[in-house]
């Protein structure tokens, strides 16, 4: 296993991170599947652990924290997220009103709430990295900054990072800690991936120019980069689709076809280098200069002795331009990839 300096903080973290969203509802797997499977992650060098708070309503930090029981918590790198609804995953969309709409966000009132409840799930005293999981158009950055700083001065949390921010919010949240002298964003979580790399031309440079650290998730295009769509076989979906708010998934469209196609290429591809396409591309995530640890996410230890090896993979300059003549730099090839909103374009916003 590699390891990395986090951005400037001078914590080391694993290449590769234990990414839980799996844990519970949303993967469908209990405590007699999970414990083994952070076991199996810390054995095998991996300390970085990332969870949130809306992952199965809370059952993934409660997964988490009875991993970690008999574990030193020294050296386990313990990162969560708040921002989203956490509730009922089935309901998570549908739910409206002030009392639901108060129970997520980044305001003060409910970063408080929200911190006292992962650190009951996790069975911890401190959280190493507490993350925003999404921006809130409706909270001023400043308000989010604020409580953070406080909840860090008070020792509950000793590190904070953004997740999915686009390169100008990152900017106004560097900015604003800067101005007010309020602690900062350390890291940033956005997704990324050979068939998802918009951010290689904005939020990685943005992150290298702040000196944070970057922890990548969905590394294999959730699912398309894991061979399990090739020509021929029949279409699948992600347990994680299928589980997402109890709505069924619209057909495939035209860019599916193309990551079908894109990921076919890079199966052979990997093939011809004496590899899987699984740790081809878990070896380009974590290969960008720019990326700390690349957050993977899986569901059973069969799928997490797959990706391990990928830890001492380097691919060579000859494969990286290869890639490139698939899939350009910075170029993603479903725009919705991205998972980032942008409030201006939303339907009540624009000119008409």
């Amino acid at each position: 296993m590699q390891y990395r300096t986090l951005g400037r903080t001078g914590v080391q973290v694993s290449s590769l991170a234990l990414g839980t969203m799996n844990f519970g509802a949303f993967g469908n797997i209990s405590e007699a599947e999970t414990t083994p499977m952070v076991r199996r992650a810390l054995d095998a060098g991996v300390n970085l652990i990332d969870t949130a708070d809306a992952y199965s309503g809370g059952v993934s930090e409660e997964l988490v924290g009875k991993a970690l029981k008999d574990v030193d918590r020294d050296s386990v790198v313990l990162a969560t997220k708040f921002r989203l609804p956490v509730g009922d995953i089935s309901r998570l969309g549908e739910a409206k009103g002030p009392d639901v709409m108060n129970r997520q966000g980044g305001s003060r009132r409910w970063i408080v709430k929200a911190v006292e409840d992962s650190l009951r799930r996790l069975g911890t005293d401190h959280i190493d990295l507490y993350q925003m999981h999404r921006p809130d158009p409706a909270t001023d950055i400043e308000e989010s900054l604020s409580a953070l700083t406080d909840l860090q001065r008070a020792g509950k949390i000793l590190y904070i990072g953004s997740s999915t921010f686009s390169a100008a919010e990152m900017v106004e949240a560097q900015w604003t800690s800067e101005r007010r002298s309020l602690a900062r964003f350390v890291t940033e979580q956005p997704p990324y991936s050979i068939l998802v790399r918009g951010i290689e031309a904005d939020v990685l440079p943005t992150a290298q120019n702040y000196g944070m650290g970057v922890l990548t998730w969905s590394p294999l295009a959730s699912g398309f980069l894991s061979g399990k769509y090739r020509p021929g076989a029949e279409a699948q979906r992600s347990h994680r689709d299928r589980l997402a708010a109890g709505r069924p998934m619209p057909p495939a469209n035209a860019y599916d076809t193309l990551k079908r196609e894109a990921a076919e290429k890079l199966y052979i591809l990997a093939k011809e280098h004496g590899m899987s396409l699984i740790e081809m591309s878990l070896a380009f995530a974590a290969g960008h200069p720019g990326v700390t640890s690349v957050i993977i996410g899986p569901r059973t230890l069969e799928h997490l002795e797959t990706q391990l090896p990928a830890s001492h993979r380097t691919l060579p300059g000859e494969l990286l331009d290869r890639i490139d003549e698939i899939v350009a730099p910075g170029t993603t090839v479903k725009p919705g990839d991205t998972h980032a909103v942008v409030p201006a374009l939303e339907k009540a916003n624009r000119r008409r």
